[in-house]
Order: C-alpha cells, then sequence, then structure tokens
C-alpha cells in the first residue's frame, strides 16, 4: 500500500516527493473536499487506479480564481480528472426555487462557497489555461448526466454536452471503475487521448463522422434547440440505450461539424469486483487538514453505513439512477460487507449502531430476472409498474441473512434500514417474513417511504405505482406492529407540482392527508435535474416513453399553491390553501370542524386558538390552586 503517513494520497507536492516522486500519473480535481471513504466517488476512482499501479495525487476544493491551485503536483504524466463531486453542483448551491442553500456538507464544517457553480466546466477551463495540451477526463454525477445536449433548469434553455462546454477529452460516464482503469491502460500505453474512442462507459468528441460505426443518430443539437417534439425524441432514444447488454452507440452534431459520441455503458460489475472495490485501504476519515474546521459534516451520515448494492429496477421518472448506474442490481458478498461491519466496530466513535444497510434500492441484493444476466433489461417495459412483470423474481431472504449476520456481530447493538425501500416489491412478496423483521429490528420508530402522492395520475407519469398499493403496504405494517406490540409509523415522502400534477390532484392529496392524519413536516417540490424523464417533461411537456402531452405546472405562485396543499394545516399556508379550494370551486373542504381542511376565516381560528390556549392556561392554574399544600421546609 502506498500513500502518505497518514494513509491519504498525496495534497501536496512535498508529500508527493516523500514519496519518492517527481510527477503524478494523475491529479484528481474535486469539488468536494477530501474525504478518503467508499461512499465518496472520488475515493474509489482514486483508490482504484492506486491499485493498478498509478499514482494519483488529489486537488479538493482548489480556488478557482487562482490558476496556480491547480499546479500543486505540476503537470500530471497522464491526465487531470475532474468532477464536481458527489453532487451536481448546481443542485449543491441553489433550491428549487433557485435560492443559495446556506451549507455544503461536502465542504469543511459545511461552509459554502468552496467550489463555483459548473464546477466541471470552471475547473477544466482553469487546468487548459494551464495545460492546453493535457488529456482531461471528466466523471462523477455532474458530467454522467450532462454527456449529451440537455435542459438546464437553473438558466432555462437548453445546453451543449458538458464535453464541449468544458473542453474536456473524455467522460467516464456511470460507475466509472471499469472504464477509467481501461483510459488509463490506453494513456500509458502511449495513446494520444482523441484515440481512445472505444471504451464503453465513455463519451468522446470527434470530426470524423466516417469513423462513427453502428450508432444511431440523435437529433441536432441545433434542432432539439427550436423543436421540443424533437428534444423528446432524443431523451427517448437515450434512454432505450441505457443498458449494458443492448445499448447501441448514439451521437449527435453540432453545427454539422462537431459530433458528440456516447459509446454504450460499462458492463455490471461482478460480486468479486464490487468486493475488491470496497476491500481497497480507505481511511474512511475525511483529511486531518480540515480537523480545525470541524472536519465533513457528509461523512457522519455514512460512517457507519454499509453499502450492499448498486443499480436499482425501480425506473422512478424523477430519479437519474437508470442513466447514471442501470437498472441491473449488482451487490457484494455477505463476506464484504461483515468484513467492513467489523472493522466498523473498531472504529472509537462507533457507538453500536450501523445506520444503514443498503443502496439506491436497499433491498435489492440481485436483478429482477435472470434474464437481465445475459439480455440485459427490457427496453421498454418496466419490472414493477404499472403492475410487477411475471418473470420478476421477487425475493427477501438473502437481504434478510445479511441483516441477521450483521445483528449478529459483537458490538453492534441495532442495525436499522433507511436507504429507500419498493413497498411494491415488498407486496408483491407472499412470504411477508421481512416486513415482520423488518418492524422488529430494523426501524427507528418511524418507516420512511416514497409513494411521493396518491392521485394515480400523478403516479403514472412517476413510474411509481398504484396508491391501492401503498394502502394495502401501510395496513400491513400497522398491523405486524400490532401483533409486535410497537409503537411505529409509516412516514411517507411527498412531492408537489411533478409533471402531470393539476391543482385538482394537489387537493386530492391534500384531502388523503387529512383522512389518514397525516402530516408531514418535509416536503419535495419537483426539481428539475439533469438526466431525467421528469425534467424532459417539464422541458417539453411531453412524456418521452409514449410521446403524449403532459400538464406542467411552472408558474411559482401555483407551484406554491400545490405544495401549500400538502401542509395544509400550517398557519402560514392559510392564504394559498385557501386560494387553492376557491380556484377548484371546492368550498365544500372549509368550515368548522374535523370534515374541513381550513376554517372559513383565518382570523376566527387565530381568535379560537387564542382562546384554546386561555382555557389551558386557566386549567394548570386551578389545578395548581387545588392541588393540597404540603409543608414547607423548615427555616433554621
Amino acid at each position: 500500500m502506498r500513500g502518505t503517513e497518514c494513509g491519504f494520497l498525496p495534497v501536496t507536492r512535498e508529500e508527493m516527493e516523500a514519496e519518492g516522486l517527481d510527477q503524478m500519473d494523475f491529479v484528481y480535481v474535486c469539488g468536494d473536499a477530501y474525504v478518503d471513504h467508499s461512499s465518496f466517488g472520488s475515493a474509489i476512482i482514486s483508490r482504484v487506479l492506486e491499485s493498478r499501479g498509478y499514482h494519483v495525487g488529489m486537488i479538493c476544493q482548489p480556488n478557482w480564481r487562482d490558476p496556480k491551485s491547480i499546479d500543486v503536483f505540476g503537470e500530471p504524466r497522464l491526465g487531470f480528472l475532474v468532477s464536481s463531486g458527489n453532487m451536481d453542483s448546481m443542485v449543491n448551491h441553489y433550491t428549487v426555487a433557485k435560492k443559495h442553500r446556506h451549507t455544503d456538507a461536502y465542504s469543511p464544517g459545511g461552509v459554502t462557497g468552496k467550489r463555483p457553480d459548473r464546477a466541471v466546466i470552471v475547473y477544466c477551463n482553469l487546468i487548459r489555461r494551464t495545460y492546453p495540451h493535457t488529456p482531461v477526463i471528466i466523471g462523477g454525477i455532474e458530467a454522467s448526466l450532462r454527456r449529451m445536449a440537455h435542459y438546464d433548469y437553473w438558466s432555462d434553455s437548453v445546453r451543449r454536452s458538458i464535453l464541449l462546454e468544458s473542453g474536456a477529452d473524455l467522460i467516464s460516464y456511470g460507475m466509472g471503475e471499469h472504464s477509467i482503469v481501461e483510459i488509463a491502460d490506453a494513456l500509458s500505453s502511449g495513446l494520444d487521448v482523441r484515440d481512445i474512442t472505444w471504451i464503453d462507459g465513455t463519451v468522446y468528441k470527434t470530426r470524423d463522422e466516417e469513423s462513427i460505426y453502428d450508432a444511431i443518430r440523435l437529433p441536432d443539437y441545433e434542432t432539439i434547440l427550436k423543436d421540443k417534439v424533437a428534444f423528446a425524441q432524443s431523451v427517448k432514444i437515450q434512454y432505450e440505450n441505457t443498458d449494458p447488454f443492448q445499448a447501441k452507440r448514439i451521437f449527435e452534431t453540432y453545427g454539422g461539424k462537431t459530433f458528440v459520441v456516447q459509446n454504450p455503458p460499462a458492463k455490471p460489475l461482478t460480486t468479486m469486483e464490487m468486493d475488491d472495490i470496497y476491500a481497497l485501504p480507505y481511511t474512511g476519515k475525511w483529511h486531518p487538514m480540515y480537523d480545525r474546521d470541524g472536519g465533513i459534516p457528509a461523512l457522519s451520515e455514512v460512517r457507519f453505513s454499509l453499502t450492499s448494492n448498486r443499480g436499482c429496477f425501480g425506473g422512478c421518472s424523477f430519479c437519474a439512477l437508470t442513466f447514471h448506474e442501470g437498472r441491473i442490481v449488482q451487490a457484494r458478498s455477505h463476506e464484504s460487507i461483515l468484513a467492513e461491519a467489523r472493522k466498523m466496530t473498531q472504529d472509537p466513535l462507533f457507538k453500536g449502531y450501523i445506520h444503514d444497510v443498503g443502496g439506491p434500492t436497499a433491498e435489492f441484493r440481485k436483478p429482477a430476472c435472470k434474464k437481465q444476466l445475459t439480455a440485459g433489461a427490457c427496453k421498454n417495459r418496466q419490472c414493477l409498474v404499472p403492475k410487477p412483470c411475471p418473470n420478476l423474481e421477487v425475493d427477501h431472504s438473502d437481504y434478510l441473512k445479511l441483516l441477521e449476520e450483521l445483528r449478529a456481530l459483537p458490538g453492534v447493538k441495532k442495525v436499522f434500514v433507511r436507504s429507500g425501500f419498493r413497498f411494491d416489491y415488498l407486496m408483491a412478496d407472499k412470504d411477508k417474513t421481512f416486513l415482520r423483521t423488518l418492524c422488529k429490528y430494523h426501524v427507528s420508530g418511524q418507516l420512511r417511504t416514497a409513494p411521493e402522492h396518491v392521485s394515480d395520475n400523478v403516479l403514472t407519469r412517476m413510474g411509481k405505482p398504484s396508491v391501492s398499493v401503498y394502502n394495502a403496504f401501510v395496513r400491513e405494517f400497522e398491523q405486524v406492529n400490532r401483533e409486535l406490540h410497537m409503537d411505529q409509523y409509516a412516514v411517507p415522502y411527498l412531492m408537489s407540482s411533478h409533471p402531470g400534477s393539476t391543482m385538482k390532484d394537489a387537493i386530492t392529496l391534500a384531502e388523503y392527508l387529512h383522512k389518514n392524519h397525516l402530516n408531514p413536516e418535509q416536503v419535495q417540490d419537483f426539481y428539475p435535474t439533469p438526466g431525467t424523464v421528469s425534467t424532459c417533461m417539464y422541458y417539453t411537456g411531453i412524456d418521452p416513453r409514449t410521446m403524449t402531452e403532459v400538464f406542467v405546472e411552472r408558474n411559482p405562485h401555483r407551484k406554491a399553491m400545490q405544495r401549500a396543499l400538502i401542509q395544509y394545516r400550517k398557519p402560514e399556508n392559510y392564504e394559498l390553501v385557501k386560494e387553492a379550494l376557491l380556484e377548484e370551486h371546492r368550498e365544500d373542504l372549509i368550515g368548522y370542524g374535523e370534515e374541513y381542511l381550513i376554517p372559513p376565516r383565518k382570523e376566527n381560528e387565530v381568535i379560537r386558538e387564542r382562546i384554546r390556549e386561555r382555557k389551558k392556561r386557566e386549567e394548570k392554574e386551578e389545578k395548581k390552586n387545588s392541588a393540597p399544600k404540603g409543608r414547607g421546609k423548615q427555616k433554621h
């Protein structure tokens, strides 16, 4: 094992020279602070390269206003690697209302302003000013989801591929362990980066259309700028080519002269490959240089969690997993996960609680069906919606055994499951052992689930099952808890203003919450992030899967009304809720009594609340006065 004295990869020239090196093979420039933990993409990629004999230096959160900030190690032998970090920098910086966030969990002390907007583009331009001819490979979530022309919510425009906007040479998209090693080996062999055009999981650019073979041509960039139908058609083709076994090479044209070419996705990792990656010598910590700032908040969320799997065949429209990780589930072995858990128990900060065991979907431990292992996921069919596919293999036994083994480890008091899980997959399992075990051992009072909405009209657009499936799940969950004599609750995640959601649908959701005595504390307004089907719907008003029209609420005030309806009990939402109800002629929901959402006048309710508070004070005072007086203390 190489590395500095503290176990991290070099972050200074002095540390590089202490290893006896005068040049790095790769320099990794990242928008996140340096955390050497397997939940951070930069840690995985750098450690994978290290395991293959390459020397990697880390430049994390450089001062993008100073060209010298990326010159820490000088020019690398093979190239620069650039990533915005674990989050898209625009999502990291802005709320859905396009307001600045107050914290950054991936920066020292949670302080904002440590990275620029559109970090990948800025970092690449910074590198090019000093090293115009050095290969630059970009990756991570920001580059991966912007690999082709895409709708950008923050500028409300269709932007070019980030490969062109950044001036980089290659994109390593998706989960990049396979592609980054192939790229490194090709560069190390002496190949020019412009000749690396064949590697799965990469995107390259060329001016030679003749060199592009066996490929599907997407609508030209100039066409999709003007034509939203063409944009939706482009997204449809891209989503039909996300499977590593079936995907074709695809390309798009800019100005008739420049071509951006996407090779098929890299093949899924085997269990052995997954185990090898998670067995690499991560320190599991943030770099000591951040200690004085209080460390990196994001690590606290994952430090005592275990990654069990990758990929998801859930296929939610608003999620970019299909576009990034793919639909084929890959899982680590029990031995690998248990070894990490045992190491975790030796951490002085470990208190006996494993916070999570999962991934994109907690209980997925194998592909949806045997066909996916050889032929890939179906191109135009989902595994779970509108109903579970007849070929779906529903089986929780492996996950149950894993949880049981983790519970039995010395030093482990409790194992929680906090990753999202698919209640429709659970309901499709005739064996209810998993639900009972989940309730008995792995829930901390509240089980967070994601029905997202209750209107089937909206759920269809979301790629979620009918609300009847969620209702059935809640009934079973409550029944199991009654049998176990446990006081636990299913808490729903809900989303407002998703494409397809009308004001009528939002009121339907409010009525559902009222009927079921639910009071959501948190609500997510739909956020049009790059790389999702829902974002395409938001921009075009077209569902790219069916090429049919979709209603989209874009007006900020009316979006606020939809959001307020989910939290109709909040006094500050009264006027918005009342406006929505009157607009839809739902005066039947305005009145005094348990059957109404809101009272006729806000002022009356305020008065009623004051009366209730006054009565409480009077009753408290009366009890105090009527209580028997005890003997006072004697003075000596």
